[in-house]
Formats: C-alpha cells, structure tokens, sequence
C-alpha cells in the first residue's frame, strides 16, 4: 500500500509540474489556429455552399492540388534522402561542396525559380532562341502539372535533404556494422537499421514539403496549372460573382487536406528509435564503381536548380536601359526585410519549444493535438492569411489598425503562423534524438525539472532550435502575398520590390533586389549547416 501510495505521488507531482506546459502549449496551438475562425466563419457564412463544393471547377482544383503535393513530395523524397546519404555516409568527393551546393536551392524563392524557368525554357525563351538556328521552332511546354513540380522539388528538397542529414550525423552506425556482421547484405542493413532511425526525420522534411506545395500560391500561378491558392487568389476580389464564397470554402478544404496530409505523416513517422550512443561513426561506406555517377547526380541536381535562376538573373541585370534603374536600390529595403524575418524566426523558436517538448515527451492525445495544430497556419496560404488578419485588425484594432501601428505585429504574427511548423519540426527532431534517460539521471542526482532540461536536455537540443529558426527566418524573406496585404505604407522589402518590378515589366528593376534577398537567405543557409551538426565533412 505505501509503495502504491508513493507512485501516486509520484505521477500527481509530474502531472503538476506539466501542467503549466500543457497550458502554454495550448495557448500557442490556439494562437496559431486563430485565424482560421475567419475562414471559418466566411465558409459557414457562404451561400450555395454544396453547389460550389460540388462544381467541376473545385473538383478539378482538388485533383490538381492533390497531384501537385503528391508528385513534388514524392521527388523531394527520392532527391532529398539519396543526397543526405551520400554526403553524409561514403565517400562521395568534394563532400563539403556538395552539401553547400544541394541546400543552397532552399534559399531562391519557388517563384524567382519558376520565373527563370518559364524565361529559359517557355515560349520565345533563351532555350527555344539557341535553337532556332537549328531549326527547331518549338519546344515542349514548360506549363502545367509537370513544370509545377519540376520547379516546386527543385525549390522544396532541401527540406528533406537537411531533416534527414541531421538525422544521419546523428545514426549510431556501430549497429550498422554489428548488422553487416550477421550477414546482413548493405541493403538489408540499410532497410532494418537506418530507415527505422531516419523515419521521422524524413518524414518531418516531407511534411514540410507537402505543406508547401499545398499552400504556395506564385509557382502554380505562373505556370498556369490551377490549384486551391491560385484560384483563391484570382476569385477573392469577386464579391458578385461569389467569389468570397468560393475562396472561404476552398480555404477549409485546404484545413481538410492539412489534416489529412498531418495524419498520414503520423503513421509514417512513427516514434524512430534512440540511441544510447549517437553519434558513434564508422568508416564511410565506399562508393566504387558508383562514385563517379553520384558525383554526376549531385552536380546535375545543384546545376539545375541553382544555374537557371542565377544566369536568368544576371541577364535581367544587365538589360539595356534597365541597369541604371536597378541600382537605385535602397539599403533600407534590406533592413525591413531582414528585422521582420528575424522577429519571425525568434518568436517562432521560442514557441515551438514547448509544443515540440511536450509532443515528445507524452503520449498524451492533447500533446499530439496542440502539435497538429501548430501545423494547420502552413497550409493556409499567405494571402488568406493575410486577409484574415486585415480583417481582424479594421475591426478590432481601431485607431491603432487606422494608423498603421500594429500592422508590423501583425505581419510578423502572420509569419510565426504559417512558418511555426518549420521550427516545431527540427525541435521536435532534436528533441528525438535525446534519450529521456539523461534528463533523468540529472533528476537523481538532485537536479530540478528545469534545472535538468536547462542544463542537460538543451544544450544537445540547442543545433536543432537553431536550425529551425533559420528555417523561419529562410521562409519569411520570402514570404510574399501576406506581406503585400499587411506591411504598413512605404515599407518595402526585397520581395514586393522584385513582385513589383516584374508585374510592371522592369525586370531589370527586380535583378538587384532578388540577388540582395538570395545573398541574405545564403547567408541564414549557412546558419542552418553550421548548426545541427551539419559539419559538411
């Protein structure tokens, strides 16, 4: 009886000291679910609502959308995964290159990307121009489904590259080697030790990927391949024709499809397996005969994605009559967009710590809900995200919302939302490879909760944290449809500078902008592969 007395004590004083997590965890999970009351309210609000759901053209948006996450997350899986082995576990040459080489994607816009590519490859293209003496006249298009995922994977991969690198610097190996020798064949090893370890990491980088895809409104746009964001975006401004309507109740399928897409993330991910001993290496797997065609996979991968948008660029730069006003570009224009995003990136690490804790460490329904909820903002996409928050700022802010004064927090409140996922997920991770036996065994040794957690649990969390952050920060100087709806007049960042340039004809105008916003977002990469272990060696 003492003894069953004691462990009651014992779970009633755990379940003390978490309830404050609890209770912070949700706050975050219902501040991030907000907006979507909006979006709610609008499709509860809409009229005909089973005709317009029952429509061809919203049955052809879900088709569309659903082929689009499907295909681009699928590539992104078998680019992402093959790339983080090879760079992480043989002896692939000029390592270190190629792990710069095949991250530095994630840092050029999907809509710079598919702008360079429609330009080298569409109609009347640079393509199409060489070979014109050659007497080719056309070439296949570079629009629709197909074009939208080539650029899409080319832009997202990065995701699943880096979640799953990590995860590899980490892998025990030495159970590697004890399965080799068993007899296992190096793919059977690879099958029954380094998948189940890799699982979640690759399955958070496909997450972010699908979602992604889900919610990017600019690729799908001008490729001309209508998806839920595109038709949104081109319907909201028809109040006769019930366009409001038909973008509220695309908005919720949206949500629907976040769930599903969070729901078979879940069964995919599964909990991993921890090590007792990470970080424990051998000796590179040796490639042989295969080094040279990695070398050549790798190179062809980082050439495409990064080789069509800096060279498009370059000659957008140097257009005639165009060079003199593409330098008068602003500095200040960098500052915006630079203290924005790192606001963004700051808010959104500190919030994702006690989501990502507590889904790590409970197995409790209500753990598992407040992350899933953390992870519906990333799939609305930015301009009913923005719209949600211009909505609510006229009608509860007042005289601050009429002058401008808190349209700064609510732009970077916008940011946290959709981009908080990015920072849940590499903390989540992080918090996975820690085995729940260190923190206690500072606990027997007299040390508090958080004194355990301060000093033990984070500082290994610590790379993982930081790595997220940088992916918000990465995200956000992006970001461009809700920072069109919500910066305050005259604040101008590098991405409504190059949206504007473009739209209006003046490439040449959008070439030093774009190039400031891929050397700022180069520069927060290298964060990205200087923490979470990523020692490129």
């Amino acid at each position: 009886m003492a003894t069953e007395g004691a462990k009651r004590l014992v779970t009633g004083a755990k379940r003390e000291r978490s309830l404050p997590l609890v209770l912070v965890a949700g706050a975050i999970a219902a501040a991030v679910v907000s907006p979507l009351l909006w979006v709610v309210a609008s499709a509860l609000d809409a009229t005909d609502a089973l005709d317009l759901l029952s429509s061809p053209t919203t049955i052809e948006v879900f088709v569309n959308s659903a082929f689009l996450v499907v295909g681009v997350t699928a590539f992104s899986i078998a680019i992402g995964v093959p790339a983080a082995y090879l760079t992480v576990r043989t002896d692939l040459p000029f390592r270190r290159l190629f792990t710069v080489l095949l991250a530095m994607p994630l840092v050029i816009p999907s809509y710079i990307g598919a702008f360079a590519f429609v330009s080298a490859f569409g109609p009347r293209g640079t393509l199409q121009d060489l070979f014109a003496p050659l007497g080719i006249e056309s070439l296949p298009s570079i629009y629709g489904l197909h074009g939208a995922v080539l650029v899409l994977t080319l832009y997202t991969y990065p995701y699943v590259f880096l979640t799953t690198r990590a995860a590899l610097k980490s892998l025990d190996t030495t159970l590697i080697d004890a399965a080799r020798t068993l007899r296992h064949s190096r793919w059977s090893a690879f099958k029954r030790v380094t998948v189940p370890q890799i699982r979640p990491a690759v399955a958070a980088g496909a997450l972010l990927v699908a979602l992604y895809a889900l919610s990017d409104f600019g690729t799908p746009a001008i490729m001309r391949y209508d998806v839920f964001t595109s038709v949104i975006y081109s319907v909201y401004g028809d109040v006769l024709g019930g366009g409001r309507d038909l973008a509220s109740l695309l908005s919720m399928q949206l949500v629907v499809a976040t769930m599903v897409i969070l729901a078979v993330e879940s069964r995919v991910r599964g909990s991993g397996v921890q090590s007792e001993n990470p970080r424990a290496h051998s000796t590179p797997v040796r490639l042989g005969r295969w080094k040279w065609p990695a070398v050549a996979s790798c190179l062809a991968v980082a050439a495409l994605a990064l080789a069509v948008p800096l060279g498009v660029l370059t000659t957008w730069l140097f257009r005639a009559n165009e060079v003199s006003n593409s330098l008068s570009f602003q500095p200040v224009v960098v500052a915006n967009s630079v203290g924005v995003a790192a606001a963004a990136a700051i808010v959104s690490a500190v919030a994702a710590l006690p989501v990502a804790y507590l889904a790590t460490r409970s197995d409790s329904p209500l753990a598992s809900a407040f992350e899933r909820a953390s992870y519906v903002g990333y799939a609305v996409p930015g301009v009913v995200m923005g719209l949600a928050l211009v909505y609510f700022g006229a009608r509860y802010g007042g005289a601050f919302y009429r002058n401008g004064l808190i349209l700064l927090p609510l732009l970077v409140f916008a940011y946290v939302v959709r981009f908080l996922p990015q920072a849940v997920g590499s903390t989540r991770a992080a918090f996975t490879q820690v085995s729940g036996s260190l923190p206690e065994a500072a606990r027997t040794l007299g040390r508090s909760p958080v004194e355990a957690f301060r000093d033990v649990t984070l500082p290994l969390v610590a790379p993982g944290i930081a790595a997220g952050a940088a992916l918000v920060f990465l995200t956000t100087m992006k970001e461009l449809p809700a920072t069109l709806l919500l910066r305050p007049a005259g604040f101008d960042t590098l991405v409504t500078r190059v949206w504007t340039a473009y739209g209006s004809g003046h490439v040449g105008q959008a070439a030093i902008p774009a190039f400031v916003l891929l050397f700022v977002s180069a520069l927060s990469m290298l964060v990205i592969l200087t923490t979470e272990e990523y020692d490129v060696e």
